[in-house]
């Protein structure tokens, strides 16, 4: 009978749970799913990540690249470049097909762009290898493994902690033939400036906020909304795209709840990283 009613009436089903404060999944309407945290997954990346929230499922994976001229730019002669692209393909879910990235892969990849220079969660400045002839080009390639809704929040996470995973290789340029010499036994860490973490909400009926939307709960609300913030609280980004507008007071909200999630993540990164490091 249940089953019936929510494939009939979806949205009718869902407004039976929400009026009682609560979600078809058991959660409540402010709960996130469970997040779950993999770092170093794969052995042939420059630094990776597998990130889980619920079902939905991201794993990044960052490749180091040494640019030459022309590459660095004359407007930017001693900065390197970070390149994100989320790939959403047909095995994550039956709502993509092959072919071309859709409109909700480059609108996410265009999302991390932007959350990387606005957050400077690296400095292009450190991939500088030698001012105007080399640079380092690091290739962020996030692709989604099971899609059940809050692609970008998963997302930013497998991508801080792949970049918190990385190490650049050291390199010199050989005096006598202007020549860059790799040593990959030597290597450092990426400089991680700041921590942006992201908080998906979505709107119901205009008035009900709930967090952390699966992909049926996105498809059936009026509004949603992405918050970015930082370790000391800093608004990096406010993502609408398009819906229903929300009151000043919600906005806040979402801020203050995106914040306390921000704590909630750092230190589930730090953990898995710390383990990693130990060994454990």
């Amino acid at each position: 009978m249940a089953a019936g009613f929510k494939t009939a009436e979806p949205l009718e089903y869902h407004r039976s749970f929400l009026k009682e404060n609560c979600r078809p999944d058991g959660r409540e309407l402010v709960e996130f799913r469970t997040t779950t945290l993999n770092i170093g997954s794969i052995s042939t990346a420059d630094g990776s990540a597998l990130v889980k929230i619920g079902n939905t499922t991201v794993i990044c994976g960052i490749k180091m690249v040494r640019a030459c001229q022309p590459n660095p730019s004359v407007e930017a002669p001693n900065k390197g470049y970070i390149v994100p692209n989320v790939d959403l393909p047909p095995l994550c879910s039956s709502g993509f097909r092959p072919g071309a990235p859709g409109e909700q892969a480059q609108a996410a990849s265009q999302f991390m762009a932007d959350i990387i220079e606005s957050s400077e969660v690296v400095k292009t400045e450190d991939l500088c290898i030698e001012r105007g002839k080399l640079c380092w080009v690091l290739y962020c390639d996030l692709m989604c493994l099971d899609y059940d809704g809050n692609l970008l929040d998963t997302c930013v996470i497998a991508l801080l902690a792949a970049l918190k995973n990385a190490q650049l290789p050291e390199v010199t340029v050989n005096a006598e033939t202007s020549l860059p010499e790799v040593d990959l036994k030597k290597r450092k860490p990426l400089q991680i400036h700041r921590h942006p973490v992201a908080s998906s909400f979505c709107v119901f009926d205009n008035s009900i906020l709930i967090v952390d939307p699966t992909g049926e709960e996105e498809r059936l609300s009026t509004a949603q909304l992405t918050v970015v913030t930082d370790e000391d609280g800093r608004l990096c980004s406010v993502h609408k795209p398009g819906g229903t507008s929300l009151s000043g007071e919600r906005l806040q909200e979402c801020i203050s709840r995106a914040q306390v999630r921000h704590r909630e993540i750092r230190k589930l990164i730090d953990k898995v990283a710390q383990s990693v490091t130990s060994g454990k």
